[in-house]
């Protein structure tokens, strides 16, 4: 099992063209660590931003009846993709892992199987 911390070193170093990495606690928007970022890219915010995303559409499945669980979330932006993966697990309910990659320099599938990776082992 892997901590906080060596689970964001994990998803910086195991993943080509990633800039930022953050294990955040949905329910309450509280980042438990951050890893990489600048001063275009506050990862901290970023976080805090996307547990809204998350609220948004579990609520809308909750509406709809879905009885899926959801894995992960994809936010394309022109030079950057955005990955959210809820974390499952009773280690780990109410945590995601937040990834942004650099679009030119990543491989989409290889960063979400990363990430898989990298929840499956995580312990908080």
């Amino acid at each position: 099992m892997a901590s906080v911390e060596v689970s964001l070193k994990e998803m910086m170093a195991g993943t080509e063209g990633a800039v930022a990495a953050a294990v955040v606690d949905y329910t309450s928007g509280m980042a438990l660590g951050t890893l990489g970022g600048g001063k275009d890219l506050d990862t901290t915010v970023a976080a805090a931003g996307n547990t809204d995303v998350i609220r948004a559409k579990v609520r809308t499945m909750e509406q709809l009846g879905l009885k899926s669980n959801i894995e992960d979330i994809l936010i394309t932006l022109e030079h950057q993709y955005h990955l959210i993966r809820l974390v499952t697990g009773r280690n780990g309910n109410g945590l995601f892992l937040y990834l942004v990659l650099d679009k030119a320099r990543s491989n989409l599938a290889m960063a979400r199987h990363q990430l898989k990776r990298v929840e499956e082992q995580l312990e908080v």
